[in-house]
């Protein structure tokens, strides 16, 4: 009889503590706004989402890890990457443009080009081992476009 009595006193005081009932209830309290979740599983928090920073991501377990009856907190809240921001493309204007078109152009002869609202036309003749430097060469002075009205020799 003792035996059995001294087994049912650690039953009666584990199934005194909070349920995973009530443990969810006080966490969702504790984790306003944002798109932060949780679960209970026997007193064991598990949080999932998706937070804007690290700051964030660490109070949020911060808020649940001591509340009665959570064992651990385990913390899957993920932290959204900062925006990308591109920088707008350099785009020279046509009097700028037109100076540096001129100076890579004398290097090719046969080669002319225009330039009218950003956009380099490129025309005349040139020899097929000069092409592919002399389009990077154009497009490194910054255009908006190029056409290219070149004859291959």
């Amino acid at each position: 009889m003792k035996y059995l009595l001294l087994l049912a006193i650690p039953l009666a005081i584990v199934s005194c503590g909070p349920s995973d009932e009530k443990i969810q209830t006080e966490v969702n309290g504790k984790l306003t706004g944002g798109s932060v979740t949780a679960s209970v599983s026997k007193g064991v928090v598990t949080l999932t989402g998706e937070c804007p920073d690290d700051p964030c991501k660490t109070n949020s377990e911060a808020s649940v890890k001591d509340l009665k009856g959570v064992k651990s907190v385990v913390n899957n809240i993920s932290v959204a990457p900062p925006p990308v921001v591109q920088d707008a493309p350099v785009i020279n204007p046509d009097a700028a443009l037109t100076g540096l078109v001129s100076e890579v152009v004398k290097k090719y002869p046969g080669v002319k080009a225009d330039v009218v609202d950003g956009v380099v036309t490129l025309t005349g003749t040139v020899r097929r081992a000069n092409l592919q430097q002399l389009l990077q060469d154009v497009t490194d002075t910054k255009p908006k476009n190029t056409v290219n009205k070149l004859t291959i020799k």
